[in-house]
């Protein structure tokens, strides 16, 4: 290859470079009194975010950096979540490619106080589909499903028509089928596809239902959640990272709440706490707390060690079915 073609290439990829533009983007869970909450900024429920810049270390450095500065939280347990760079996925008319990686963190209550800079919301504002602890939310079978079959009905073949019902059935446990906490994305998807979400814009036409009741986000930032969500709602199956989001000490009671806010199910009682003490996640502190309201309940607090240990790999943490 010829030094003028090599040069050649080289001003390509620089010019390519300067269209992409790369942002990291936190969406950061604490739970707040038995409600799994989602921190925002701004006025716009908007996720802390920044573009990543020559100066960060890492990835990982200059996400911590942005969340800090624009929320004063420093963040702790922190994993990448998902890299999202479709070239239509804000909608904008930009020539410049917008690239999000985004990353999971969990917070502790008593770490996760708001400020003037930001505020915390319930993730079942923006989701309130997926909020199954009190039975079956009414917006599921009183607006979703009727809306959901009148977008499959106005599909302009049969098997369209067949295919949408199919997906909207499994996604939302329509027909008699069970309903899967981990399906999150796949049921926001569908509701853009189908256009009944504030974020699907040019997605929307005047045949299509009306909006579902529901809380918005900036640009596809209720994407990003409803990503987190099903990552963490798989990921507490099979790894301890409920911890990271518990206090120090707290009572059984106190950990199947927080486990059960973010399946978004109720979780047996009894089965819930054999499997807690026969996979020795927990040890005793040898305190008890009065705030149960009832009697006295004994504090634990994680056994750090079980990291350490081969069977912590199939560890699972049950979200029961009633």
């Amino acid at each position: 290859m010829d030094k003028q073609a090599k040069g050649t290439r080289k001003d390509r990829a620089a010019f390519k470079a300067d269209e992409v533009k790369v942002d990291l983007i936190a969406f950061v869970v604490a739970v707040n009194d038995n409600e799994p909450c989602v921190l925002t900024i701004g006025q716009a429920d908007t996720l802390p975010s920044g573009p990543f810049a020559l100066e960060h270390r890492s990835l990982q450095s200059g996400l911590r950096g942005w969340v800090e500065q624009q929320t004063g939280h420093p963040l702790g347990y922190i994993e990448q979540l998902y890299t999202f760079a479709d070239r239509d996925r804000i909608g904008s008319e930009r020539r410049q490619r917008a690239i999000s990686i985004s990353y999971l963190a969990l917070t502790r209550k008593e770490q996760a106080a708001a400020s003037r800079k930001c505020g915390w919301r319930s993730w079942y504002e923006y989701f309130p589909w997926e909020d199954h602890r009190f039975g079956t939310p009414p917006v599921l079978l009183d607006v979703l499903r009727p809306r959901l079959i009148e977008w499959a009905g106005g599909a302009a073949d049969a098997a369209t028509r067949r295919e949408r019902r199919q997906r909207a059935a499994t996604a939302f446990g329509f027909d008699g089928r069970h309903w899967n906490e981990d399906l999150t994305l796949q049921r926001y998807e569908l509701i853009y596809e189908a256009g009944l979400v504030q974020e699907a814009g040019s997605a929307r036409d005047a045949t299509r239902p009306s909006l579902v009741p529901s809380k918005s986000m900036v640009a596809d930032h209720r994407r990003i959640v409803a990503t987190g969500i099903a990552r963490l709602r798989a990921k507490i199956k099979y790894r301890p990272v409920v911890f990271e989001l518990m206090p120090q000490s707290f009572t059984l009671l106190q950990l199947q709440r927080t486990v059960e806010a973010l399946a978004g199910r109720l979780i047996n009682k009894p089965n819930f706490r054999r499997l807690i003490e026969q996979q020795e996640l927990v040890e005793e502190t040898g305190e008890t707390s009065v705030d149960t309201g009832g009697r006295p309940a004994k504090l634990y607090r994680f056994r750090h060690a079980v990291l350490d240990e081969t069977p912590i790999v199939g560890t699972k943490l049950p979200v029961a079915r009633g």
